[in-house]
């Protein structure tokens, strides 16, 4: 068989569903040897759309999301996706064909060195010189992309190679699990934690990684202690479980706003260090910290671990859990009660441009709990991460390691072909949404119903904001948009615009319920935005 068909039975025998990509001339055997596969091939209309699919796909499964493309401009238009998963730790698998080995020691047209440009924000990069390691490098990097943390991983496919005539058989895919966390650790952590005057829990998204919120919740409803959240873990915790506190990471007044102040003990489940700095909610470098994660701590000058239990997370936490005596963690309300104020603030309002409280309020109610939001990065994202209610994981996804705009409507592609009994919807400010409008038209193709609500403000919003906070004055952030509807008619997706605010439930409702793409044009009023910072800024728990 040719090289190319035996890396196609490689992907197979890895589980591989659909490959995301765009074909090109380096890449032509791969193609061809796609038809007699059970593959699909998702054809996209950019290569970096392709890779946010990848990285969507590989977060909501856990399975490694495989994109591909062809040598020079194809991969490098995969960087910034691939990047994305791997700072997001999302499995990924990136491909990209080559021009023949006998023109790689030399200047040549397209080519470019993607195996050594790739390794910089990749766990592994490999590139394929004899037909004979196919089988090997494939194993390995789906094995790495998906041992924790997981994380992107790229395979370089000379042309020339492809070509090549072999034979042999993929390798047998085996899965190493978790070790038990070490009992000394566990026995240390649950004396800190039982002498704790004021501990608090700090859940990042290793937590979904592990399939392990079931096991937080419980031990946060046994222990009485509350749980804030980074952004990329909204629902780990259910929002209307007692100890919930939201997700912090907006800004540095969170070491007040959730406690960290107060706290001698934070208890760090699952946390990656790209989610949420330490030096925002550690300042002091003062409180005993406790690492429960499946991998050792990172170094940072502000994460000084007093113990670290490493391993099965699950397991870890109920087993402290067995050995730690119970506190009160009620002091805590009034941040939950002020925060759920500021969510019901305005849920009835009428102005239009609407308020960002308003829209998120009927995105929830127009919405069943176990759909799934794509969200962009943007002015949006920070309402979203703070004010969107989750009650389960992996239903309100934010890119918050790379934290790339573009990612929602690519994104919310792969979501709809991960999770296809789920409602899904792309939120997007207009900045994002044209980053990678051309995906609409992947979406209508494949006749995959999705909504796209846009948050339009004709800005860079969150540049907005954030030049307002420091200079009181904005610079080179307004630009022009297209009319929305018309261009999501020209795609043969549906177009609905908000003229007044008590139009957005129905539409809602209604787009949810269309069997299409449809697109969503929203108004936005972010003079909220400077409100929400003083607002949060003033919410000072004193305990």
């Amino acid at each position: 068989m040719k090289a190319a068909e035996l890396f196609v039975r490689c992907l197979e025998n890895e589980g591989v569903e659909y490959i995301f990509g765009i074909p090109g001339e380096e890449n032509l055997d791969m193609m061809d040897a796609l038809l007699s596969s059970r593959i699909q091939f998702i054809s996209t209309r950019h290569e970096q759309g392709a890779a946010f699919m990848a990285d969507v796909y590989g977060r909501l499964t856990g399975r490694a999301g495989v994109c591909m493309a062809t040598l020079g401009p194809g991969a490098t238009n995969l960087i910034t996706g691939v990047a994305d998963a791997n700072m997001d730790h999302a499995p990924l698998v990136a491909i990209a064909g080559q021009a023949d080995t006998h023109r790689l020691h030399k200047e040549s047209h397209q080519v470019l060195d993607l195996e050594e440009l790739f390794r910089s924000f990749t766990k592994y990069s490999s590139r394929l010189l004899a037909p004979d390691i196919i089988p090997e490098v494939t194993r390995k990097a789906f094995k790495v992309a998906q041992t924790e943390k997981t994380g992107a991983c790229f395979i370089e496919f000379p042309e020339n190679i492809a070509k090549m005539t072999l034979d042999d058989v993929p390798l047998a895919v085996k899965h190493s699990s978790m070790p038990e966390p070490p009992a000394e650790r566990v026995t240390r952590a649950a004396e800190l934690i039982s002498s704790a005057r004021e501990p608090i829990i700090l859940a990042g998204n290793g937590v979904v990684r592990a399939g392990a919120w079931e096991n937080l919740a419980a031990f946060a409803e046994r222990l009485q202690i509350p749980v804030a959240n980074t952004f990329m873990a909204k629902g780990v915790v259910p929002f209307r479980h007692p100890m919930a506190l939201g997700s912090a990471g907006l800004q540095s007044q969170d070491y007040i706003n959730f406690g960290f102040e107060h706290a001698d003990v934070i208890i760090c489940v699952g946390y990656d260090l790209v989610e949420y700095h330490p030096y925002l909610w550690h300042p002091t470098r003062d409180r005993t910290l406790i690492h429960i994660d499946s991998s050792p701590a990172e170094v940072d000058a502000h994460y000084g671990i007093s113990v670290g239990v490493v391993g099965d997370i699950k397991h870890a936490l109920d087993r402290i859990a067995e050995q730690s005596t119970p506190h009160d963690g009620q002091r805590m309300r009034r941040l939950r009660e002020a925060l759920i104020e500021e969510m019901n603030q305005h849920r009835d309002d009428v102005e239009c441009p609407v308020k960002p409280q308003k829209i998120i309020w009927d995105l929830r109610t127009a919405m069943d709990l176990e759909d799934i939001v794509i969200c962009d990065v943007g002015a949006h994202k920070m309402w979203m991460a703070r004010m969107f209610r989750c009650e389960y994981p992996n239903t309100c996804l934010i890119s918050n390691g790379f934290a790339s705009m573009g990612i929602a409507v690519p994104g919310a592609i792969a979501a709809k072909l991960a999770c296809p009994e789920r409602k899904v919807v792309a939120v997007t400010g207009d900045g994002g949404f044209l980053m990678n409008v051309q995906e609409i038209e992947t979406a209508c193709r494949l006749k995959i119903p999705m909504v796209v609500l846009i948050w339009n403000d004709a800005a860079y919003g969150l540049i907005e904001w954030k030049q307002m906070n420091q200079f009181g004055r904005t610079s080179h952030v307004k630009f022009n948009n297209p009319d929305f509807i018309q261009l999501a008619q020209s795609f043969g997706a549906r177009g609905y615009r908000i003229e007044q605010a008590g139009q957005l439930l129905p539409t809602l409702r209604q787009a949810l319920a269309d069997d299409a793409v449809s697109i969503i044009d929203c108004p936005v009023d972010y003079s909220e935005n400077l409100r929400l910072t003083e607002k949060l800024g003033d919410m000072i728990i004193h305990l």
